[in-house]
């Protein structure tokens, strides 16, 4: 599943690292979320969610590579 949260966390300004800290992971795990080589749990995908101030399903790409709608 494709994501958009380099985008979303570059738009607002956020490094990988700053992200990871406000998430409690490393720097390493978000960089591998945003290049789809990890999946996160479902907590951490609401911690990302919240910290970048949107849903869950604006982070993530529906099956047909479209976004989901806010």
């Amino acid at each position: 599943m494709e994501n958009q949260i380099k985008g979303l966390r570059e738009k607002k300004n956020i490094s990988q690292g700053k992200l990871a800290d406000l998430c409690n992971v490393s720097r390493q795990t978000i960089n591998a979320i945003e290049n789809n080589k990890y999946d996160p749990s479902l907590q951490l995908a609401f911690d990302m969610a919240k910290n970048l101030g949107v849903t869950v399903d604006t982070l993530f790409l529906n099956e047909g590579g479209e976004k989901n709608e806010e």
